[in-house]
């Protein structure tokens, strides 16, 4: 196969992709007619925002003590590793 001939036939084969690749792309944009239509904005007569906001003031301490581990051997009485 010479040059000519290999160029011929890579724009054959790359324009038959584009080709199928518009008419896929057309054959899935259209949406089915058995969809429903989108419902309408919502109306609501006003807005709430309920009542379940409490204003509090952060401690200045902490309320939990800090956790301290149970040691059950003194310092002397461990062997070195």
């Amino acid at each position: 196969m010479n040059s000519k001939q290999s160029k011929l036939a890579s724009a054959t084969l790359g324009a038959s992709a584009v080709v199928a690749m518009g008419a896929f792309g057309a054959a899935s944009y259209d949406t089915s007619a058995a969809d429903p239509p989108s419902p309408g904005p919502v109306t609501t007569s006003e807005m709430t925002t309920g009542d379940t906001i409490t204003e509090t003031v952060a401690p200045t301490a902490p309320q939990i003590p800090p956790a301290t581990p149970n040691i059950t051997t003194t310092p002397t009485s461990a062997e070195p590793g």
